[in-house]
Formats: C-alpha cells, sequence, structure tokens
C-alpha cells in the first residue's frame, strides 16, 4: 500500500506532481468493485511511471442537489479515504460539492480539475459516467476534450467485477444486504466489516443495574443496518480527552452490539450501544470509537421483564462469544 495524499482543494495539490491517471467517483463503502477497479489502475498507472488518483466528492452530489432526500451512504468520508488509500492510488483528491462546483462547464471540469489540476494523462472512467453542469458532460463529451486537451480516456467494461453468482459489486447491493442485517454477507462485498464511527456519551446507565453496562455511540458516520443484536468488534479511535481511554487507542475488543428500541424498559429513541465481552470498570465517555458488525443474531425485543432481560442478554453475549470465536475468557 502506498501513502496516499489527500488535497481538500486544487491549491494543495503539489505543482511537481507529474502526471496522473485520474478517475472520477463516489466511491461509497469502497466495495471489492472499486477495489478491483482501483488496484488496477494503481497498478497499470505505476508500469507507466504515472501517479493514480482518484477525484471523489463530499457531501455526496445528491445531498446538495436534493437535500430534502439525502442519500443513505454505507460509510462517512474517514473510512471511505482509509479504504481508497488500500488501493494503491497516490493520491486523492476531495472535492467540497457544493452548487457552485456544479455549475461548472464540462470543459471548464476538465479544464480546472483534471488538465491544469492533475495533469492527466489518461482518466480513466465507466460508460455511464456524466459530468459537468447539468450533467451535459458524458464519455463522448470527454474523449473530445482529451483529443483537444491532450489526455487518453480509457473506458471500463460495462460488466465490471461480479461475486461467482455472477452479480455485480455494487453499494446498492450492499445497502440491501445492511437493511435485512445481513452484515456477513455485506462485509463480503464490501471486503471488510460494515463500520459505524461516533463518539460514546452517557446513556440511562439502566445496564450497570442489571450487570451489562454498555457503551453508547453516538454514530456519526456509517449506514444503520436493521435495528437488533449484532455480534462486532469495538475499537478506540480516539480517547477524546479522556485519559481513562488512552491506554485502550487502537485495542480491538468483543462487544455485543444492539442497534435499535429498547422496548423492555420503554425506550423511544434509536440506541446503538455495545457490551464489551471480558471488560470491567471501562470509561469511553468522549472516545472516538468504530463498531465493526460481524453477525446479525435477533431483532429488538420487548422481554416483558428486567429478569427475562438479563437472561436474554446472556444469551446475546454467549452467542455473541462464538460468532467472534472467544468462546472462552481471555
Amino acid at each position: 500500500m502506498t501513502d496516499m495524499h489527500v488535497w481538500r482543494s486544487l491549491d494543495e495539490v503539489p505543482s511537481d506532481l507529474g502526471p496522473t491517471v485520474v478517475t472520477i467517483g463516489n466511491f461509497d463503502g469502497v466495495h471489492r468493485g472499486h477495489r478491483a477497479v482501483l488496484s488496477r489502475m494503481a497498478a497499470d498507472a505505476r508500469s507507466r511511471g504515472l501517479r493514480a488518483v482518484a477525484i471523489t466528492f463530499d457531501p455526496h452530489p445528491r445531498a446538495v442537489h436534493d437535500p430534502a432526500h439525502p442519500p443513505v451512504l454505507i460509510t462517512g468520508i474517514e473510512d471511505r479515504l482509509e479504504r481508497l488509500a488500500e488501493t494503491g492510488l497516490d493520491g486523492v483528491l476531495l472535492v467540497d460539492y457544493t452548487l457552485d462546483f456544479a455549475m461548472q462547464t464540462p470543459e471548464e471540469f476538465v479544464r480546472n480539475y483534471l488538465v491544469d489540476g492533475l495533469g492527466a494523462a489518461v482518466v480513466v472512467v465507466g460508460r455511464d459516467t456524466k459530468f459537468g453542469r447539468g450533467n451535459a458532460g458524458d464519455v463522448e463529451t470527454l474523449k473530445e476534450l482529451g483529443d483537444a486537451l491532450g489526455f487518453a480516456v480509457e473506458v471500463l467494461p460495462d460488466a465490471g467485477d461480479t461475486d461467482a453468482r455472477g452479480r455485480r459489486w455494487s453499494s446498492t447491493w450492499v445497502r440491501e444486504l445492511l437493511d435485512d442485517g445481513k452484515v456477513r454477507e455485506a462485509a463480503e462485498v464490501l471486503g471488510c466489516q460494515h463500520r459505524l464511527r461516533g463518539v460514546i456519551v452517557h446513556g440511562d446507565k439502566r445496564g450497570r443495574t442489571i450487570g451489562f453496562p454498555t457503551a453508547n455511540l453516538d454514530v456519526s458516520a456509517g449506514m444503520i443496518p436493521r435495528h437488533g443484536v449484532y455480534a462486532g468488534w469495538l475499537t478506540v479511535l480516539d480517547s477524546g480527552g479522556n485519559a481513562a481511554s488512552e491506554s485502550l487507542v487502537g485495542v480491538r475488543m468483543p462487544a455485543a452490539i444492539s442497534v435499535g428500541l429498547n422496548y423492555t424498559v420503554g425506550g423511544e429513541s434509536l440506541r446503538v450501544e455495545a457490551f464489551v465481552i471480558d471488560a470491567v470498570d471501562l470509561d469511553l465517555y468522549d472516545a472516538a470509537v468504530a463498531f465493526d458488525l460481524v453477525d446479525w443474531r435477533r431483532p429488538m425485543l420487548d422481554f416483558g421483564s428486567l429478569e427475562a432481560l438479563t437472561r436474554g442478554l446472556e444469551e446475546d453475549v454467549s452467542w455473541s462469544r462464538e460468532a467472534l470465536g472467544i468462546s472462552t475468557l481471555r
């Protein structure tokens, strides 16, 4: 894996970058189809003595053009960039997508970003690529501009990469699987476990009273999957100034994770919380953490009493141990 540079404006792109191979996309989830294309592009660029660069956007263009109906994104921008780096790209230009940006004509976009900004020698796109004001530009437009401005255009085949059953890897497929709670299958398409990110906040602390203290996640990134109980891993990404969690940064801890409403205690708002297995007196408040989901067990239930809830949680933890391969105390 190369050390990928992230530029958040054209001004940050180094003047001595040299000629590049450039591709453009939202890359939500950076699934196995994205990874295959980008890895091949990066390897091909290196064989030609070129740099491999991707242009991606934040926020998502649809969220800007139709703010009342923003798309549900699989990953946040931090995870998108981390996964793009794993493909071997030399750099990513992260464009702040605005209505002003969208008003560029196809030629203005190509001149400003591809040619003058990134020194594109080759531009790699899909057959259905649209760009510029009102999506007026397409592959043929790009080829004409390439002829005029001195870059080649390579068009990806329609079929793309598929799994053994012949279905094309896609972000849509991942969302369908997550909506069904099929996180194992989603991980197959993504090439990694589905991740929720956020900061640990104070909850109602009911779990402590029944022996199951939980870390409550204020989710800032990652698609909320089907409600229910999952086995997964909690990783502390940053202590957030909490000295008690500083020694845990980077540590991956097994957890039983619930997503949804706590019906038994009359919960009326979404909770995403994790009981860290075999942990004692964890203090993760204000820490930035990730929940990586491994498998789905059951929907959220009303157990009718705290006693029945406690028994149910004991079974959830036992199942989670098996799902995570930690059936004995560490």
